[in-house]
Formats: structure tokens, sequence, C-alpha cells
């Protein structure tokens, strides 16, 4: 187990990222954000820059209900052509996604942020990972929509289900999933240190 003299708190109410936190041996609450600080993409931000603000948002909000501790926000985007796709609405939503991805690169976004209380020390940082789709045909996209494997996940597609049409180009498998586990560590070292 990984233990910080500091309590580690998960400001989200995702269970892969709770799972990941697990499997990587950490100990930590877990006190989601409020609803209201996942307020939508700003037309003039990019990715990286959308992701940073939302980590940022629920970090704070859940670091001003603690008195001490090191408060973790995470978000996580995919992007394929300049367009962010964030979680679908519904399954329509999710096989225009799926089908976009399947002709392009596209990339996984997720911005950290951690939050030290009380002394309101604060790093925000962002992980980026590039994944490619094969495309696929009507009836294994139809299967994996019937699944329902898409729901609450960006870009309507989870590297952990492991689906043989998706792969990992470059960058951090634990960042498509949703939270990047290496940039995490980092960022718990350099946050004791100030």
């Amino acid at each position: 187990m990984r233990n910080f003299p500091h309590p580690l708190i998960l400001a989200s109410s995702s269970p892969h990222r709770k799972e990941l936190l697990i499997e990587a041996g950490y100990q930590f609450d877990v006190l989601p954000p409020l609803d209201s600080t996942e307020c939508g993409i700003c037309t003039r931000e990019t990715p990286p820059e959308m992701v940073a603000r939302l980590a940022f948002q629920k970090a704070h909000d859940v670091a001003q209900r603690v008195e001490n501790g090191i408060v973790v926000g995470c978000d996580t985007v995919a992007e394929c052509c300049g367009r962010i796709l964030g979680k679908p609405r519904h399954r329509e939503d999710a096989r225009e996604m799926l089908r976009l991805l399947q002709r392009h690169h596209h990339h996984v976004y997720s911005g950290l942020c951690v939050w030290k209380r009380p002394r309101d020390n604060k790093l925000v940082r962002v992980a980026k990972s590039r994944l490619r789709m094969d495309p696929v045909t009507d009836t294994v996209l139809e299967d994996y929509l019937d699944s329902n494997a898409w729901q609450g996940k960006a870009g309507a597609f989870g590297l952990q289900d492991r689906e043989s049409w998706i792969h990992m180009v470059e960058g951090s498998e634990s960042n498509v999933i949703g939270l990047p586990l290496e940039l995490l560590e980092t960022m718990l070292r350099q946050i004791q240190q100030i």
C-alpha cells in the first residue's frame, strides 16, 4: 500500500478511477464533487485547457469541504479532428463518435489537479495519449453498442474493455481509462515537497 502523511481524497464518482487507484495500491477516500463543477465546454478552450480547468474545479470543490489531505481531481476527454468527445449522451451519439474515431488517429487528454489542504498548494498538469481504432463492421459496432460498455466513457470506448480494434500508439494506458497514474505519482511526490 502507498501511504502518505496526509489522507488522499479522490474527487470523483468514477468507478474506473477508483479501481485504478486500488489496483495501484493507494489508500484513499472518495468525495465526489458537486455536479455543477462539470460545467460544459468553452468554445475557446483546447482539449488540454478544458480538462485542466475541469480537474481544477473538481479538486477546488472538494478541497473546500476537507480540512486536511491531498485532493485529486481529474477530467478526461477524447479528441478527434479538433472535435472534443466527452461521454456520449445516448446510443446514437456513441455510434457517431465510434464511426468518427475509426477513420482517424485520436487523442485522450486527462487534466489532473492535486490540491494539498490546509495549505492550499496545488498543481495542475495534463496527460496525453494517442490511439488508433481499426475499422469495424456494422455488426461488431452494434454488438459493442448493445453491450452498453460505451456508457460513461469519453469517446464512447474504454481501453479497459480490451476490444481488439482499439490500439495504444503512445502515452499512458491508465490515462485512457481515466486517471494517468504515472503523472499522478509524480505530482504526489511534488506536492508533498511544497
